[in-house]
């Protein structure tokens, strides 16, 4: 583990490759899972105000689940806040393409400029799943299967976790705190990798 203030990020988020092959995986991590998507606390008034602005763009199923359930629920397994699913498979917010790939409903009102929240920020950062602790906050790979093809595009590519998600890091932790996460990780790439 690297500690970057009250941080303490998993190695694999240096040693580790990945880049989202959308191609390949369709975006099977929106629909498979046993919950929706983690939801941070200052996250469910920002669903509750955007819903009526993307309704529009989400699927007829999406809609009568969020009207009925509501746009997050808790998690049954660890009482945290999850985004809602439709009949307990996929995420409410999730919308196809032509091709039948998984997008964000969400995200697509956002690149419209409909709404200025882009999705949710568990959703951003994936595969790096977060864990909040009395005095820490823990910052881990979750390595599942349905993401081989992005392990091996992301090798092909030479592209480590955490330059793969500078967008959502930075989201999330601000500029500063990248920064001295790519100085950790270049000092990590010396100590282990020359």
């Amino acid at each position: 583990m690297i500690q970057i203030d009250d941080k303490l990020i998993s190695e694999d988020v240096f040693a580790e490759s990945f880049v989202c092959n959308l191609a390949k995986c369709k975006g099977v991590c929106c629909v498979d899972g046993d919950t929706g998507a983690p939801l941070d606390k200052d996250e469910l008034p920002i669903l509750d105000e955007i819903f009526p602005k993307i309704k529009s763009y989400l699927r007829p199923e999406g809609v009568k689940a969020i009207e009925e359930q509501g746009t997050w629920v808790i998690d049954p397994y660890d009482g945290g806040y999850v985004t809602t699913l439709v009949n307990g498979s996929e995420c409410a917010y999730v919308i196809f393409d032509e091709k039948g790939t998984t997008k964000c409903g969400i995200e697509k009102a956002y690149e419209d400029g409909v709404v200025d929240w882009k999705k949710p920020i568990s959703c951003h950062l994936y595969p790096i799943r977060v864990n909040d602790y009395k005095t820490f906050v823990a910052l881990n790979y979750h390595e599942w299967e349905i993401c081989n093809d992005a392990c091996t595009l992301g090798k092909e590519l030479q592209v480590r976790i955490y330059q793969f998600l500078k967008e959502p890091l930075i989201r999330k932790y601000g500029e500063d705190f990248y920064k001295t996460l790519c100085e950790a990780a270049e000092e990590w790439e010396k100590e282990y990798n020359s």
